[in-house]
């Protein structure tokens, strides 16, 4: 598989970064570079991509860290589906194909920018304690659960913008990323039969397990304006016209479920 195709869901801009950074560490081997010092080179390579002279504040690392370990379960939930026989149609195989190579490039691109600051991988259970039992042998369970995952992708994203904004160049590769996710949720919840967006805190046909995804969302203020009677304007088209974030610990209380350590 080649860079082009892994990194189809990213910027331009954030692929020629890693690319660029990919063939240092290549030349860096070619000089002798021992592989138990990649680590720190990766480390350092990180740096120079997102324009610092020093280390990521521990903010920045402490939020990027948090995306890593989501887009691990939604890199790792994709790769297994992809895997599990007669699971996904070939109607739709492709779709899925593409979004795995879209979180494995997020996974990739984040460790890239953390370097020896990145957290492990966690051990994950998609079936969240027996409550998704066959999500891996039912296409419909399968899409519930992705969409799950797809949907808090977006809002976690959302929710801590804030914490990068004091460097540009994170705060850009962060929303690279996030509108990648929100074009994934969208897709599948088209393939579900669900509308593209999220109406109130409707979570539509999913069990309701998944109901934390979607609480919050029929919220109709934005900007301090309540917008809720606007002429013309159903309540429900307003709730559908803004994404509300999902606070860290909210997006935990959901990440836990599928979680074991």
């Amino acid at each position: 598989m080649t860079d082009k195709t892994i990194l189809g869901g990213l910027d331009p801009e954030l692929v020629t970064r890693l690319t660029t950074r990919r063939e240092a560490i290549f030349k860096a081997g070619k000089l002798g570079v021992a592989p138990a010092s990649a680590p720190i080179a990766l480390g350092a390579l990180s740096a120079t991509t997102f324009g610092q002279g020093s280390p990521l504040p521990a903010q920045i690392v402490d939020t990027l860290n948090f995306a890593l370990t989501l887009e691990f379960l939604e890199d790792e939930f994709y790769r297994t589906a992809i895997n599990s026989r007669n699971l996904i149609p070939n109607t739709t195989r492709n779709v899925f194909r593409q979004i795995s190579n879209h979180e494995a490039a997020h996974v990739k691109f984040l460790q890239g920018a953390l370097g020896t600051a990145a957290t492990a991988k966690p051990t994950f259970d998609f079936t969240a304690g027996g409550a998704f039992a066959d999500v891996f042998s039912n296409y419909q369970t399968f899409l519930a659960v992705s969409q799950a995952f797809e949907d808090t992708g977006v809002r976690a994203y959302k929710g801590q913008a804030g914490n990068l904004i004091s460097n540009n160049d994170v705060l850009t590769a962060a929303l690279s990323i996030h509108s990648v996710e929100a074009r994934h949720a969208s897709e599948v919840r088209r393939i579900r039969g669900e509308k593209g967006w999220i109406t109130g805190e409707s979570r539509g046909t999913l069990p309701a397990p998944t109901q934390a995804v979607y609480d919050g969302e029929d919220n109709t203020t934005q900007g301090g304006a309540n917008l809720a009677g606007l002429a013309g304007v159903p309540a429900s088209a307003i709730t559908e016209a803004f994404d509300e974030p999902l606070t860290k610990d909210e997006v935990l209380a959901i990440a836990r479920l599928f979680i074991r350590a």
